[in-house]
């Protein structure tokens, strides 16, 4: 192959991996919204949520006979898969006053088409028990209706309506800084959601502290039904729903972050 024409096939390829690269960064930040609360390290966003790790430009990777072996990956896929079974709301007599909206939303994938929306007053009020039954055993919640009551309407909506059985928690972090466990997608991809969303609640001075249960969201009011379960305490911006507690059940948690990231 003539010089020229060598030189002209090796630009292309420079310039297609670069276009594959791009297109990569692009897919994975539709599914998340990146928090400003940690830089360069792993963080977690939501909405078509997901936790990602920041990356890098355009540079092209310069090879190296003596580089160092890459870290492992501190945020992805579970490598102990932990999947929802069954989430159980108790309802709590006499429902709750707050009112509350959920337009549709058009940034979930393949939301269920007959899953209707929430009811647009408060099904409930004060402290909600629940139980998110797992495949490795159940994880009992608090729910804070009197702080976060259209989140926890939605949260008992969806699991009245089955949306929650058998899906995966499709994304662990476990940087120094971010320690969660996202659930709540039955896609799996970090895109999906229910086809509505709905307002931040309870976000002023908020702490994502051990035993956290807040919401993913793409940006302010995008939540759906993508959820995190804060395992260690993590820095993030106060800018995510805290609409519960872990009451029992950490373990089991514990056990899945123990195991770390599957490998990518």
């Amino acid at each position: 192959m003539a010089g020229k024409d060598r030189k002209k096939q090796l630009a292309r390829q420079r310039y297609e991996r670069q276009q594959a690269r791009r297109a990569a960064e692009a897919r994975r930040a539709r599914r998340v919204q990146i928090i400003g609360a940690v830089v360069g390290v792993a963080v977690i966003a939501g909405g078509g949520a997901g936790i990602v790790a920041l990356v890098g430009g355009d540079e092209e990777p310069k090879a190296s006979a003596d580089a160092s072996p890459s870290p492992p990956p501190q945020d992805g896929a579970p490598k102990q898969e932990i999947s929802l079974q069954r989430v159980d709301v108790k309802t709590a007599p006499g429902g709750g006053t707050a009112k509350c909206e959920y337009p549709k939303s058009d940034n979930d994938q393949d939301p269920p088409k007959d899953l209707g929306k929430p009811p647009a007053t408060a099904a409930h009020t004060g402290t909600v028990k629940a139980t998110i039954k797992t495949n490795l055993g159940d994880v009992g919640v608090e729910l804070d209706a009197a702080k976060a009551p259209c989140t926890t309407n939605s949260f008992a909506f969806l699991a009245g309506k089955k949306f929650f059985d058998k899906t995966k928690c499709h994304r662990l972090t476990t940087s120094d800084s971010l320690k969660v466990l996202q659930c709540g997608d039955p896609t799996g991809t970090g895109m999906g959601g229910p086809g509505y969303s709905f307002a931040n609640e309870n976000t002023k001075g908020a702490k994502y502290t051990k035993g956290v249960l807040a919401m993913a969201n793409s940006g302010p009011d995008t939540n759906g039904s993508q959820f995190f379960i804060v395992y260690g305490d993590s820095q993030l911006e106060p800018d995510y729903t805290i609409f519960g507690k872990i009451s029992s059940g950490m373990d089991v948690i514990e056990k899945v972050a123990n195991a770390g990231v599957a490998a990518q």
